[in-house]
């Protein structure tokens, strides 16, 4: 029995360590890397002139991103903060009385004892539940355009690292927005960013020690039976 146990906690340690391994993060990952966009082929026809009308630019043109490939800053500003607070209680008696057994006005009786029955029962349960949450994330963050949708929201995706001693730190971020919300600066809000994605979190020996070990998780997880 005690092998049987030490097989199935190995085999969760295994199963946990890779599972750990397969999202580490890295950087330069291929998925957050910046989109260059491709030059469109066209006709050069020669005219003797230095003037180009693809990289004219208007007069009242601003500076913010609206192409493939463009780059915008986002202003992180999260916040959230939740309360959760739950009561519950019960309690029920129950009574049973068996009066002793008659029979021909004379009690029935065994062995000289009559025959009755008392049973008293009382349960209870009292239930309480606390949980208070906050999280606060506040810096900037620049991001390419990914596509340009049919409706003109852009989706944008980036990531930034920065190595910090003995581990590196990252912001991921990705989601969609409205080229009305960037500013005339080519900044953007992140409560403004439609099905955001914001991933901060670190590496290294660092982000290590504030992990749980495989084999505590396994103890505090649903797959142990006690």
């Amino acid at each position: 029995m005690k092998l049987l146990w030490l097989g199935l906690l190995l085999s969760v340690g295994l199963l946990t360590g890779c599972n750990t391994t397969a999202i580490k993060p890295i950087a330069d990952d291929p998925y957050y890397a910046p989109i260059i966009p491709a030059p469109v082929p066209q006709n050069v026809i020669a005219t003797g002139s230095l003037f180009n009308d693809r990289n004219l630019n208007s007069l009242y043109a601003d500076v913010k991103a609206r192409n493939v490939g463009d780059i915008i800053e986002v202003m992180l500003s999260e916040r959230t903060q939740a309360k959760k607070k739950a009561a519950s209680g019960s309690k029920k008696d129950n009574s049973f009385t068996l009066s002793p057994l008659t029979a021909m006005g004379k009690n029935v009786t065994i062995n000289g004892n009559t025959i009755d029955l008392g049973l008293n029962q009382t349960s209870s349960f009292t239930g309480e539940a606390d949980a208070d949450q906050s999280n606060s994330l506040t810096g900037s963050i620049s991001v390419n355009v990914i596509q340009v949708l049919t409706n003109g929201n852009l989706f944008v995706r980036g990531e930034k690292w920065i190595t910090i001693n003995n581990g590196d730190e990252f912001i991921r971020l990705t989601g969609m927005i409205r080229p009305q919300d960037i500013s005339a600066d080519n900044q953007i809000k992140s409560i403004k960013v439609a099905n955001a994605r914001i991933q901060y979190s670190g590496t290294g020996s660092f982000a290590d020690t504030q992990k749980m070990g495989w084999l505590a998780r396994f103890f505090n997880s649903s797959w142990w039976p006690l």
